[in-house]
């Protein structure tokens, strides 16, 4: 059994997963005045200074560190920028990109030969089925380009958690700060190649201090006080007992998109994300739940 999270802790956990789900509104009104990879150069940029002359390099290889910064960087976020750009709604990105969990086991099958349980099989299974009902409603506001971008950028996130599972005992929040300095100069480089000196220079010009606290909050509230408040409760409890609540980000994601952003919430996106959350839930719950099972059977 796992003990329930004090309400302390569980008013944090809940303003991390508000702070990454409501995540993805602030992305869409950054990119109404900056360039995509721009902006995610600009995220890693702030969220690298000056964090690193405060927290230490950790203890791992430069080339961990180098694999994730590329694989979060210009992997996970410069591709969901650019899908976010007229491509898909913050609403359906929020919710698609936490397919990132099926990516990350279909990866640990692959290279680190795990064996898929059976619950991960029907877990898959009816998230497919959910993002299947998306496919069948592609429109303007979320497009099939959209749609692949922000699977590829889940994929690029399962990347970066196997690296990040080789940094046993590190600390995650400096690893996440010092792998930046590696997902600057790809970000940079190809916004230059792709958006252009013009491009770039136009969306400097007509960032407002709006754009500018979002590109803040994109570094200092996404990344360092979510990492920070993330670590602190997992070092503080099981992870079976913190890790469910990140359940709630695309929940957030959706309601703050349909709020602020007045995105259209019908029928099928709620069923599209009902087949998701309920794939999503017994690929992180099912274990627990069979675990209390055989508890109670031998009681």
């Amino acid at each position: 059994m796992h003990p329930a999270l004090p309400l302390t802790h569980l008013l944090l956990a809940l303003a991390v997963v508000a702070v990454w789900g409501t995540n993805f509104v602030v992305i869409k009104l950054a990119l109404a005045d900056l360039p995509p990879l721009l902006f995610a150069t600009l995220r890693f940029l702030f969220a690298l200074l000056p964090a690193a002359f405060v927290l230490p390099r950790p203890a791992v290889p430069w080339h961990e560190l180098a694999a994730y910064g590329v694989l979060i960087g210009a992997g996970q976020f410069g591709l969901l920028y650019i899908a976010m750009h007229g491509h898909i709604s913050p609403g359906l990105a929020s919710l698609v990109v936490q397919t990132q969990v099926f990516f990350t086991i279909g990866l640990s099958m692959w290279i680190a030969h795990e064996r898929l349980q059976r619950h991960q099989v029907v877990a898959l299974a009816i998230a497919l089925a959910g993002l299947a009902v998306i496919v069948a409603h592609t429109d303007a506001s979320t497009t099939v380009l959209g749609l692949v971008l922000v699977l590829l950028a889940a994929l690029a996130w399962a990347g970066g958690n196997l690296v990040a599972r080789r940094a046993v005992g590190a600390n995650m929040l400096a690893y996440v700060v010092w792998a930046s300095l590696f997902s600057i100069p790809p970000l940079l480089v190809l916004s230059l190649l792709f958006e252009g000196p013009a491009a770039i220079a136009h969306g400097l010009r007509e960032a407002g201090p709006l754009t500018w606290a979002a590109v803040l909050w994109q570094s200092a509230g996404n990344t360092l006080f979510g990492y920070a408040a993330w670590a602190w409760l997992l070092a503080r409890h099981p992870a079976a007992t913190v890790s469910p609540m990140a359940l709630l980000v695309p929940v957030f994601g959706m309601g703050a998109s349909a709020w602020w952003l007045d995105e259209a919430m019908p029928a099928w996106k709620l069923i599209a994300a009902a087949l998701v959350l309920a794939g999503l839930a017994i690929n992180v719950l099912w274990p627990r739940w069979r675990a209390k099972a055989l508890l109670r059977a031998g009681a």
